[in-house]
C-alpha cells in the first residue's frame, strides 16, 4: 500500500523548502493536504513528482513547487479573502484555504467543479466553495478580493477579472511566451495593477486566457 504521506513529506523536504519557501502556513498547508485525494485515480500515484500534471481541456494542477512560491509571494493572511481561478480538483482552493479567511475556486466545467466541491468537503475545508462558471468572468458576487491566483499558463488577463482585485490587492500567474513562462506578482493600486517577475515557471495556457481569446481590453 502506497505510504501518500511520506510522499508527501518528501515533496516538501525536497521540493517545497529548497526553492526557499519556509513560511509555516504553506508548509503546514502542504504537509496538510492529501493531494493524492485531488487527482484523477490514474494520476494518484504521480500526485508527489515534481511535474505538473495534465488533466485535459488546458487544466493542469501545477507543480508543488510553482504552487508554493507563488503562494509565498502572495503572503495570505488569515483575514483575506482569494478567488482561486481554475483549481481542477480542488487542490489549490483547499491549501490557500488553510491560510485565508475564505477560498473561492471557479471551475467552468461542471463536473469538475461538483468533484472539486465534494473533494473539499472531504478534506474539511469549511472556509472553500466552488463557483462553476467561466474563468474569465471569476465570481464577482463573492468578491471583491484581497488575493487572486490562476492555476495554468496566461497570455491575456481580462478587465472583469482585474476588476474583482481590491484595490492593494495583489494577483499571480504564470504569463506564458511561447514555450517560457514567468511568475509574475501584480499589486493593485488606484485602479492599476503594477507587475513585478517573481520566478520562472512554465505551464498550459487556459483557453480562457489565452492571446486567441476574445477579449475587450
Amino acid at each position: 500500500m502506497t505510504d501518500f504521506a511520506a510522499r508527501r513529506l518528501t515533496m516538501v523536504d525536497t521540493q517545497i523548502r529548497p526553492s526557499d519557501v519556509t513560511k509555516f502556513p504553506i508548509i503546514d498547508a502542504m504537509l496538510a493536504v492529501e493531494r493524492e485525494k485531488f487527482v484523477p485515480g490514474s494520476h494518484r500515484e504521480a500526485a508527489y513528482v515534481g511535474d505538473l500534471i495534465e488533466l485535459g481541456d488546458g487544466s493542469c494542477l501545477l507543480e508543488p513547487r510553482t504552487l508554493a512560491k507563488m503562494l509565498d509571494a502572495l503572503n495570505i493572511s488569515n483575514d483575506e479573502v482569494v478567488l482561486d481561478i481554475a483549481p481542477a480538483l480542488g487542490y489549490s482552493t483547499a491549501v490557500a484555504a488553510r491560510m485565508a479567511q475564505l477560498v473561492v475556486g471557479v471551475e467552468e466545467d461542471e463536473t469538475r467543479a461538483t468533484e472539486a466541491q465534494s473533494n473539499l468537503m472531504e478534506a474539511e475545508a469549511d472556509n472553500a466553495i466552488i463557483h462553476t462558471g467561466p474563468l474569465e468572468q471569476g465570481a464577482a458576487e463573492h468578491g471583491p478580493y484581497d488575493v487572486i491566483i490562476i492555476q495554468g499558463g496566461v497570455e491575456r488577463l481580462p478587465d472583469a477579472l482585474l476588476d474583482q482585485l481590491k484595490d492593494n490587492g495583489r494577483i499571480a500567474c504564470v504569463f506564458m511566451e511561447g514555450q517560457l513562462g514567468t511568475v509574475r506578482i501584480g499589486r493593485k493600486t488606484a485602479d492599476r495593477v503594477t507587475w513585478r517577475d517573481a520566478f520562472n515557471a512554465s505551464a498550459p495556457v487556459l483557453p480562457a486566457f489565452s492571446a486567441e481569446s476574445a477579449f475587450s481590453l
